[in-house]
């Protein structure tokens, strides 16, 4: 039997974007502490909400299965009665469901610049006009930290660099050439690198694998989205293109560096306080200068560092 006490929240089909929507799940999670809340997302990247500590049911929406499949999936949904659902698509979904509350997006150029900014005016009726942002969130399971430790076996401890060199458009991505540069740039301030990215990014990886002047692992291709982010938590800093791994990193509370070369940073940049971004000059990565970045990476750290110690003090 379904709990009684659910929330229906419908998020979005990439892995950044479904990160830029977990700011909405935790503040949910904390105006409705004891609710379980059923997600329908793509499973693409779904799997990245599994750990997730109040998931109820984790539903998937497949725009190729056509009206059969939407039909499916609202029988599912009318099968528990909701307290609020938000839809952060087209809000389709949510007239034939039962629910108190709905949220949808509104059109609101006030709600600030970033996208997340603008996702949780879904909200603004269900947690109050004046709710604090969340950072964005993402959670570990025990399988993935497993394998992470198995596969960072292999690299000295001390200070780990994690790169993302690839991107989901070639206009996206930075050189390899200027990777390679960075690591020898930052070669003393770190003690191993590990690549990451996707089956697509694997000679990327090796690429820059054979450039590196530290100990280094190109894990692009060869683990789950799960472990990739158990990995990315074990980093003491990120640097990579403008893709969904920028967002995983950002959400595990790692210093984050995105390189920006053809896109909106102010909308689509990590959202979080250790989320940092270099922009390409005229948007162009092949103008950009390997130093340029390993200074914005090493201030970044620095003021990290002096924020964390002045807390602390």
């Amino acid at each position: 039997m379904l709990a009684k006490r659910r929330l229906l929240f419908i998020t979005l089909s990439n892995v950044g974007d479904l990160i830029m929507t977990t700011p909405l799940l935790e503040a949910l999670h904390l105006r409705y502490p004891n609710h379980l809340i059923d997600i329908v997302a793509d499973a693409r990247s779904s799997e990245l909400l599994l750990p997730c500590p109040y998931l109820g049911r984790l539903l998937h929406k497949d725009k190729g299965a056509g009206i059969p499949g939407a039909c499916e999936l609202i029988l599912k949904l009318r099968e528990q009665a909701y307290d609020a659902a938000v839809d952060l698509r087209s809000a389709v979904l949510t007239l034939f469901i039962r629910s108190r509350q709905r949220g949808i997006k509104r059109r609101a150029r006030s709600a600030g610049s970033h996208a997340v900014q603008h996702h949780f005016t879904a909200l603004r009726s269900i947690v109050g006009a004046n709710t604090q942002i969340p950072d964005a969130r993402l959670w570990l399971d025990k399988p993935g930290r497993a394998r992470a430790k198995e596969i960072l076996s292999h690299l000295p401890h001390g200070r780990r660099l994690t790169v993302a060199p690839g991107a989901n458009w070639p206009g996206k991505i930075w050189p390899v050439e200027r990777y390679a540069e960075l690591l020898n740039q930052i070669r003393n301030d770190f003690d191993s690198v590990v690549i990451v990215g996707s089956k697509e990014d694997i000679s990327l990886g090796e690429r820059l694998r054979s450039l590196s002047p530290l100990p280094t692992i190109n894990i692009a291709g060869s683990t789950s989205l799960l472990e990739a982010a158990a990995c990315l938590s074990e980093s003491t800093a990120f640097v990579g293109n403008d893709s969904g791994l920028g967002h995983m990193a950002a959400a595990l509370r790692v210093p984050t560096v995105t390189v920006f070369g053809p896109g909106q940073p102010d909308r689509y940049k990590p959202w979080g306080p250790l989320a940092s971004v270099v922009l390409a000059p005229n948007q162009n990565l092949r103008a950009l200068l390997a130093e340029s970045v390993a200074n914005n990476l090493l201030s970044h750290l620095a003021r990290i560092s002096t924020t964390v110690a002045g807390v602390g003090a």
